[in-house]
């Protein structure tokens, strides 16, 4: 069974279009969110952004210490391509886990997702370990299985309360009110605050 998706895997997905986690634009709960957000200066990580919607959109609304990651590099010319304004000093093109920096908050959009069950410890401590004292991870968990042997992997609120409980309080986890359709009643807006 696979456990590790490499470059190549998400290159492919990329070049071929079958990138049906994006939904074109920034996901409508987490703009509402960074809505209420008054401090522009906050430093923000989106990983595994991919098309990076919620980094561009942050971006026009004048957060200017927003991060983007994703390894594949098809996706970080992708995004380069339709919204060249970004900073190249702030596009992270690297594994997940080889990010040394830390953030006050860092957005999940479907990222979780891409993580095989067995390497769900690593990612819960490493979100952690590159989070400020304080900081927030807050963001979209679908509230079911997908099923499949392969991304997209769901979860339940039971594994997402049992995998970050021990290291994060749970401020919001709730059904998301504002989901796009398609995923309506299948979302859970989240915000975690890291245990020092």
């Amino acid at each position: 069974m696979i456990t590790e998706y490499t470059i190549e895997f998400w290159d492919k997905k990329f070049t071929e279009n079958k990138i049906g986690w994006d939904i074109g634009y920034a996901s409508p709960p987490l703009v509402e969110y960074f809505e209420n957000v008054e401090n522009k200066n906050l430093k923000i990580l989106i990983p595994g952004a991919g098309n990076a919607h919620e980094a561009e959109h942050l971006h026009k609304k004048g957060f200017m210490n927003i991060f983007m990651n994703d390894f594949s590099n098809q996706a970080i010319k992708s995004f380069k391509k339709r919204y060249p304004h970004f900073p190249d000093s702030k596009i992270i093109n690297t594994n997940f886990f080889d990010i040394n920096e830390t953030f006050d908050i860092i957005v999940e959009q479907t990222f979780f997702t891409s993580f095989h069950p067995t390497k769900r410890e690593d990612f819960v401590k490493k979100i952690h370990s590159i989070l400020k004292p304080g900081g927030k991870y807050l963001g979209l968990f679908f509230n079911h299985e997908f099923g499949n042997n392969y991304p997209p992997f769901g979860a339940t609120e039971e594994i997402y309360r049992k995998l970050f409980s021990l290291f994060f309080k749970f401020k919001i986890f709730e059904p998301a009110k504002n989901s796009i359709k398609p995923r309506k009643k299948r979302e859970i807006f989240f915000i975690f605050e890291k245990i020092n």
